[in-house]
């Protein structure tokens, strides 16, 4: 079971690790539920039902704990030691080098 934080909570900005993403979970300093649409990957607020997994059922509050099958936490890129938009720019950079 991984211990390093792999993303924030939506609410608070408080780092996350992978045991912290259970259904009945809630975040250490907020108090709000962890795995939720707003803190998915596919949670994308400029689509229509703002999920971009086209066969994800429909849930209506994105802020409370759902059983949705197709649940990844948000990557954040900071713990996974990209600081800086900067940073991406110059890999992608490097890449054509």
């Amino acid at each position: 079971m991984a211990t390093g934080v792999i993303g924030k909570c939506w609410s608070c900005g408080n780092g996350l690790s992978a045991a912290d993403y259970g259904r009945e979970n809630r975040c250490l300093k907020c108090d709000k539920a962890t795995r939720v649409c707003r803190n998915c990957r596919w949670f994308d607020p400029a689509r229509a039902k703002q999920c971009s997994e086209p066969m994800a059922e429909p849930v209506q509050d994105k802020t409370r704990a759902n059983y949705c099958g197709f649940f990844e936490p948000t990557a954040d890129l900071e713990a996974q030691g990209v600081s800086e938009v900067s940073d991406l720019k110059k890999a992608a950079e490097d890449l054509f080098k």
